[in-house]
């Protein structure tokens, strides 16, 4: 799977753990993130994950910041995005499984390394359920394309 992965400068150390994890299981990473303490603008990077994402040209997306809150926020302004702020292994579970999130959000400053690993595996193996949750996804998905009826 192609993962794009974007951090603010607090998340730095969060993303690094995250890309070695990524590879390790196999992945391709694309890292649009900052590797550096200066201070930068959480949406800049959200919208560069979000578009490769919205795109197609990564099948998934993780951003890190100090809450995770930021990044989702501006992440979902990108069309074809449904980005969830994750904090334990049951919302990175459901986020995949009844809403198809396709950008995973976390806080480099509340979660501790094992739980953000667990986290991580949990979203890239659980599968969208489909079935009543695909129809809920599809009225999102036409709602962004213009389609309100």
């Amino acid at each position: 799977m192609k993962i794009a992965i974007g951090n603010d400068h607090r998340g730095c150390e969060v993303k690094r753990r995250i890309v070695s994890t990524l590879q390790q299981l196999g992945h391709e990473v694309v890292d649009v993130g900052t590797d550096g303490s200066e201070s930068v603008d959480y949406p800049d990077l959200a919208f560069k994950v979000g578009t490769a994402v919205g795109e197609g040209r990564a099948d998934r997306g993780i951003l890190v910041c100090g809450t995770g809150i930021g990044m989702c926020i501006a992440a979902n302004k990108v069309r074809h995005v449904r980005a969830a702020p994750c904090h334990d292994g049951i919302t990175a579970e459901m986020s995949r499984r009844h809403n198809d999130s396709n950008v995973l959000c976390l806080s480099a400053d509340l979660l501790g390394a094992e739980l953000i690993d667990r986290m991580v595996r949990i979203w890239l193996t659980t599968e969208f359920e489909g079935g009543r949750h695909a129809r809920r996804v599809e009225k999102i998905i036409k709602f962004e394309d213009g389609q309100t009826s």
